[in-house]
């Protein structure tokens, strides 16, 4: 037996997410997401066609940004972000939301880089934000689940092989919580179209 808790997936909280903007569900909606795990030497990213219940992998790599200044990385962030957005062209962008831990130059440094990040998504696309709890408890069931975990589940869902780096895993998982909380909410949206249909009914 699993020595870590785990929660069901029906406690995952979608307003744990900071939305961006109003969202529409098409009936037969394929949406591509980006990913993305900030970090001032690595940036992941993710990303993945999400379609109702069919999942699909479409990238998922890390940007190793060369060693120098800490502007010369953001600008690196910043530059290689705006490519791949322009390769993959997504739908919609989730990250990670910024922690601060003890550290607080780190913590300094990883808000730096995801602003740069940010600043690569062109106007008009939106962005959502995750916890990364909410991530956790999302893709394994367990808030407090390990990277290790997170990693076996991308690979597990994702049929994917070889080896995948820890911060590509996040991005991935990232995007999988996105899709999730869209999912919750488009379950929400129709629960709240029936009920009103329902209201309207002569009794």
């Amino acid at each position: 037996m699993s020595r870590y808790r785990t929660r069901s997936w029906r406690s995952f909280d979608p307003g744990s997410a900071t939305v961006a903007a109003p969202e529409r569900f098409a009936p037969q909606e394929r949406l591509r997401i980006l990913g993305l795990d900030p970090g001032s030497r690595t940036t992941g990213f993710g990303v993945i066609e999400w379609g109702g219940t069919q999942w699909g992998h479409v990238a998922h790599g890390c940007i190793a940004v060369p060693t120098g200044s800490l502007a010369e990385r953001l600008r690196a962030i910043y530059e290689r972000l705006a490519e791949l957005i322009s390769i993959h062209q997504p739908g919609e962008v989730a990250i990670e939301r910024v922690f601060v831990n003890r550290n607080v130059d780190s913590a300094l440094k990883l808000g730096q880089a995801r602003g740069a990040a940010l600043c690569a998504v062109p106007s008009g696309l939106p962005v959502f934000e995750y916890a990364p709890r909410a991530v956790k408890l999302a893709l394994v069931g367990s808030g407090a689940a390990e990277k290790p975990q997170v990693a076996h589940m991308i690979r597990a869902l994702f049929a994917l092989e070889g080896r995948l780096k820890a911060d590509a895993a996040d991005a991935l998982a990232i995007a999988v919580c996105h899709a999730h909380s869209r999912g919750l909410r488009r379950l929400a949206a129709q629960h709240a179209a029936l009920s009103a249909a329902a209201g309207d009914l002569p009794r």
